[in-house]
């Protein structure tokens, strides 16, 4: 596999200008982002730090294609998403997004290779492709013995392993991870951070990565930390 061009080399792949949210209005309107400048290359990888309510998992969704901005630009690979519908915002997350969360958002009663086969339901794989895709999915995250497990047979550890599986068996350009150690001991946050800095390095996958532990942090190549919807610093790893 080619090495991935340095962001440097490329145009970015995330822009962002001015980029604010509201919630409410009138007297009882919430600024929770006012006003965000944030330029990411391919294949870098993002830790986003802040305070409680400073607007970091606001931003996450926001970039994520979850949510619309009130104001500003966002331009993913060139393409304003600020513009896109309802349907098309869809499309770019189903073709271009993968997403892991703090509470791993796994079905109870659905077996580790369902659940990671799900996301392909919806572009129209065949069922034997989709078990296929989704056995090489479990097997690159180290859980090739687990595939018929349910989650709750799982430690949090393998089954937020699960939830990866799931957010890259699209093989996404960027992963957006939200807490993803949130729930996890400190020898299961290890393996996780290992496994993301794996997909980072090795398979090209751009990660944006909310966080509240500086360890969790210290894996990713670049820090920016938001501080009452604003970017309070951005700093890069030597």
């Amino acid at each position: 596999m080619k090495a991935s061009p340095t962001p440097a080399a490329t145009a970015p792949l995330i822009e962002v200008h001015g980029l604010a949210k509201e919630y409410g209005s009138g007297g009882s309107v919430f600024r929770a982002l006012r006003g965000v400048d944030l330029v990411v290359g391919r294949g870098e990888f993002v830790a986003i730090m802040g305070p409680s309510g400073s607007g970091k998992s606001t931003l996450m969704n926001l970039l994520g294609c979850l949510d619309t901005p009130t104001a500003g630009t966002y331009r993913y690979e060139g393409i304003a998403v600020e513009g896109l519908d309802n349907d098309q915002r869809s499309m770019l997350r189903r073709h271009a997004l993968g997403f892991v969360f703090q509470g791993f958002n796994l079905l109870g009663r659905t077996s580790s290779l369902d659940n990671v086969a799900l996301p392909l339901i919806y572009r129209g794989f065949s069922r034997g492709e989709r078990r296929s895709r989704a056995a090489a999915a479990l097997e690159s995250v180290g859980l090739a013995d687990k595939l018929a497990s349910l989650p709750g047979e799982l430690s949090g550890g393998q089954q937020q392993r699960v939830a990866i599986a799931r957010a890259i068996v699209t093989e996404p350009v960027t992963l957006f991870a939200d807490e993803p150690t949130g729930n996890l001991d400190s020898a299961s946050t290890a393996g996780i951070m290992e496994l993301i800095v794996h997909l980072n390095r090795n398979r090209g996958i751009t990660v944006l990565m909310v966080t509240h532990d500086e360890q969790v942090a210290a894996s990713a190549g670049r820090r920016v930390t938001i501080r009452d919807g604003l970017i309070e610093s951005d700093h890069r790893r030597p």
